[in-house]
């Protein structure tokens, strides 16, 4: 399922490039499942002739206060496997290694917490909760459809004599993926020159990550029936996507065209996105750990023996392998929502990247969105240290070529920042918040948004393929 999306990888002639972020609203809550309340006291007997008034009690030593209930907030364990999820898409779509789809199915927990989190949101009325998700998702999108359409005319673009689009009026119409994604937007193939600044498939990897926007807006209409059925059959649709994968996604049926890639996307999934509802649901609570454990595991191990007899041209990057990539996503996500502790803040030594989850979080659809087009805006910037004086020698330049993506992959960290500085706020006025620069959950005055004392430093000072 690659739809022409090229990572780099060790052998490509240009930068890489992205299953939800990326993936998906920044605001993860959760509610306290319900708990066992006693049974209601029944109305105190009266005293009568026949029975004497029982001796009045010493009267009780004052019980203690009870202690405040804590306040309903961010699920910071779901916060931080959003964040770790698209720091692997980032290094996925440079690097492209195939081992990191293995390692951490980054799309498929992405998808799960946003299903846990639609899951919630649709104790109101539906049609509101799918109007609001649908307006913190497109007002993002525009802005990176503008950049990218322009980018695109002004390199010779023309939609209009493209011949794989029908020409005329109809290739406008596939324009207008770009404004709401509910199928494939187009894009030229090849671009530019090979001396400009970009390579020439920059298009196809720049546009190549909207296949997530366009399965997460499908999920969003689509959750108010997917959960009516998971909360009256919950077995057979958590299930059912697994089994429509093995027929779409193993050739039993072949749907042709973009429909076919989205009847993919949908069922490979599926799976993870009911998983969210599972989780909020309290499913899987209910189940024995390791009765969950050991059938995640079996899920698991089949993913990885059909893909071992299904390895596609990259080996065994699961993006290209349907059914392995829907089984494996599927146990990982059981396993990391069965242990979900629900921290209220990090622990321990992870407190130390609390602002940086915090801002990932908040920013994780201009975080997707942009990520690719800027791993490729780090070539032309790296190739101005060819230029110095001190790298005319074999040796430096040697050393430069063999370190090339690592220093990009630093590189294009900096230039995420500009881009949530630049862009990030316009999440915050699709959310109808006031609009944030850098929202990493700390005010200008230096306290945090709990209203607690930043810890003063030890100086004194504040210092086209899928994921």
């Amino acid at each position: 399922m690659t739809h022409g999306y090229q990572p780099m990888g060790p052998g490509a002639s240009g930068p890489g490039a992205p299953e939800p972020s990326w993936q998906n609203d920044p605001a993860w809550r959760t509610e306290p499942y319900p708990g066992a309340y006693g049974h209601p006291a029944g109305p105190e007997p009266t005293a009568t002739a026949l029975a004497p008034e029982p001796a009045v009690p010493e009267p009780a030593a004052p019980a203690p206060a009870a202690a405040a209930p804590k306040k309903p907030g961010r699920d910071r364990y779901l916060d931080l496997l959003r964040s770790i999820a698209l720091v692997r898409v980032v290094a996925y779509h440079l690097f492209g290694w195939a081992w990191l789809t293995v390692l951490f199915p980054s799309m498929g927990v992405m998808f799960a917490l946003a299903g846990s989190l639609m899951a919630r949101s649709l104790n109101r009325p539906a049609w509101g909760v799918i109007k609001s998700r649908v307006r913190r998702l497109l007002p993002p999108l525009w802005v990176f459809s503008a950049v990218v359409l322009s980018m695109m005319f002004l390199g010779g673009w023309n939609p209009t004599k493209d011949p794989d689009l029908g020409g005329g009026f109809q290739a406008v119409l596939h324009l207008f993926n770009y404004l709401v994604p509910v199928g494939a937007p187009p894009f030229p193939w090849q671009i530019g020159s090979k001396s400009g600044l970009l390579e020439q498939t920059w298009a196809v990897q720049a546009a190549g990550v909207l296949w997530y926007l366009r399965a997460y807006l499908w999920f969003v209409v689509a959750s108010p029936l997917l959960l009516w059925a998971f909360r009256r059959a919950p077995w057979p649709t958590l299930l059912a996507p697994l089994a429509l994968t093995a027929v779409v996604g193993t050739g039993v049926v072949k749907i042709p065209g973009e429909t076919g890639n989205a009847v993919s996307d949908f069922a490979v999934y599926g799976g993870c996105w009911v998983l969210g509802f599972a989780h909020h649901e309290g499913l899987l609570a209910r189940i024995p750990r390791y009765v969950a454990v050991s059938g995640a595991s079996l899920v698991m191990a089949f993913g990885l023996w059909w893909a071992s007899g299904h390895l596609g041209p990259d080996g065994w990057d699961l993006n290209d392998i349907p059914l392995a990539q829907a089984t494996w996503s599927f146990g990982f996500v059981v396993i990391l929502l069965l242990y979900s502790p629900s921290w209220q803040e990090l622990p321990g030594r992870l407190a130390r990247w609390d602002k940086l989850v915090t801002l990932s979080n908040n920013r994780a659809v201009t975080i997707y969105l942009w990520h690719n087009l800027l791993i490729m805006a780090t070539v032309p910037i790296l190739d101005q240290l060819y230029n110095l004086p001190f790298m005319e020698s074999e040796r430096a330049s040697a050393a430069l070529d063999s370190t090339y993506m690592i220093w990009m992959f630093f590189l294009v960290w900096p230039l995420i920042g500009l881009a949530v500085v630049s862009v990030g706020w316009v999440e915050d006025i699709a959310a109808k918040r006031s609009p944030r620069l850098w929202p990493n959950g700390t005010k200008k005055n230096g306290t945090k948004k709990n209203g607690t004392k930043k810890k003063a430093a030890a100086s004194g000072g504040g210092g086209r393929r899928r994921g």
